[in-house]
């Protein structure tokens, strides 16, 4: 079925490659497929908003009041939004060892 995916060309480089390894790795139907495009997006846009804060974590506002840099939330929501994406796409089956994930492809072994 990965022949069937498109690796979307706007994820950085290193994200494309993650993307996919797994798709080689595991059988992904298309509503996984999906979530885990919406995982990537989710660590890219975490990794560019913590690039973002390598000025500091605070700015100031007009009143010239140190308040928490708007990357910040963004960094940690995307954090979250990516963790989650993981906790479903269950690839490691951490969850349970009857916990439902996507099967490995029949040549997961002959690669590693």
């Amino acid at each position: 079925m990965a022949e069937n995916h498109k690796v979307p060309a706007h994820l950085r480089p290193e994200t494309r490659k993650w993307v996919r390894d797994v798709i080689a790795d595991f059988d992904l139907e298309p509503h996984h497929f999906r979530v885990l495009v919406k995982t990537a997006e989710a660590w890219d846009r975490s990794e560019q908003a913590r690039e973002q804060l390598v000025g500091g974590l605070t700015v100031n506002d007009r009143a010239g009041i140190p308040k928490a840099h708007p990357c910040v939330a963004i960094e940690r929501d995307s954090r979250t939004a990516f963790f989650r994406g993981l906790r479903e796409l269950a690839l490691d089956g951490v969850d349970a060892p009857d916990a439902p994930r996507a099967p490995r492809t029949p040549d997961y072994g002959a690669r590693r």
